[in-house]
């Protein structure tokens, strides 16, 4: 089978027609109210980050709605919370700071979209108002906004993403059965459902 592959800005230009007009006057570079509003409404962002060579990395952000903390009109801060320490996009944040944000409320087809440079940020008074269940973070990526923009809902109205009767959660295999089909591990899957299951939320912040 032969592709047919875009080569050059103008044959997708061609190809996609012209941007429309509404699409070009809603970017801001400031946070409107509004967009303050969506920040405190917001439980969970998604980060896309790349390092200096291209390579890319997408992780999601998430704590109770209005875990972002808004620094003033072009500045917001968003908390990192206990992991797996992989860090991969914090990795490439320090090696290209260009990163872009999706910022989601669930049952809104919407979202709101940010594009910066961001730094990382080990201390600074305002950690005290990002505590969570006692946890004060001990970093924080800092995103200075060059890019602001609510996007359309078009993606998530073909996905019926909220809808729960789109919704099949046991199409694959449980979590703990992925990794000890994937990866190389000690534990049993016996061990690794019992990781994985209750007790696994209980361990969010610690």
């Amino acid at each position: 089978m032969s592709w047919a592959e875009i080569g050059s800005e103008e044959e997708l230009r061609e190809l996609l027609g012209e941007v429309m007009p509404r699409a070009v006057t809603k970017e801001r570079v400031r946070l409107h109210a509004r967009d303050r509003d969506w920040l405190a409404a917001s439980p969970l962002c998604l980060i896309a980050t790349s390092d200096a060579e291209g390579n890319c990395d997408v992780s999601p952000k998430g704590d109770p709605a209005g875990f972002v903390h808004v620094i003033d009109d072009t500045t917001i801060a968003i908390p990192d919370r206990p992991g797996n320490r992989r860090a991969d996009g914090f990795h490439n944040v320090l090696k290209n700071p260009h990163v872009g944000l999706i910022f989601l409320i669930p049952g809104r087809n919407e979202t709101l979209r940010v594009n910066g440079r961001a730094r990382l940020v080990r201390e600074a008074p305002f950690f005290d108002e990002m505590i969570v269940k006692g946890h004060r973070p001990r970093l924080a990526l800092v995103v200075e906004i060059e890019q602001i923009f609510f996007h359309c809902a078009k993606a998530f109205m073909r996905s019926q993403v909220w809808a729960p009767d789109s919704w099949n959660p046991s199409v694959l295999p449980s979590h703990a059965r992925l990794i000890k089909e994937l990866q190389v591990v000690e534990e049993t899957l016996e061990q690794l459902e019992t990781y994985y299951g209750e007790s696994y939320a209980k361990r969010l912040y610690g």
